[in-house]
């Protein structure tokens, strides 16, 4: 069995209002410097069988289709180990 993850995030040019309140919330908790914040989805898929470019091929079009909204997000598939 293997790990697939999926992160998803969203794009550069859309705003992220949960990120800013993150940004925004730190100094007053004193942690000083970072100057962005941007909030994301991470997914763990557990695979029966090999991850082969067919399994990477559907886990793809999974995220592409219900895990993003590909209008406002990005995403990335990688296999752990």
């Amino acid at each position: 069995m293997a790990r697939v993850v999926v992160d998803v995030m969203l794009k550069p040019e859309i705003l992220d209002p949960q990120g800013q309140a993150v940004q925004r919330a730190l100094p007053r908790l004193g942690f000083d410097g970072i100057s962005d914040v941007r909030q994301g989805k991470r997914f763990e898929l557990e695979v029966d069988g090999p991850v082969d470019d067919a399994a990477l091929g559907r886990i793809r079009e999974m995220a592409e289709t219900f895990l993003a909204n590909t209008v406002i997000e990005d995403f990335s598939v990688k296999v752990e180990s």
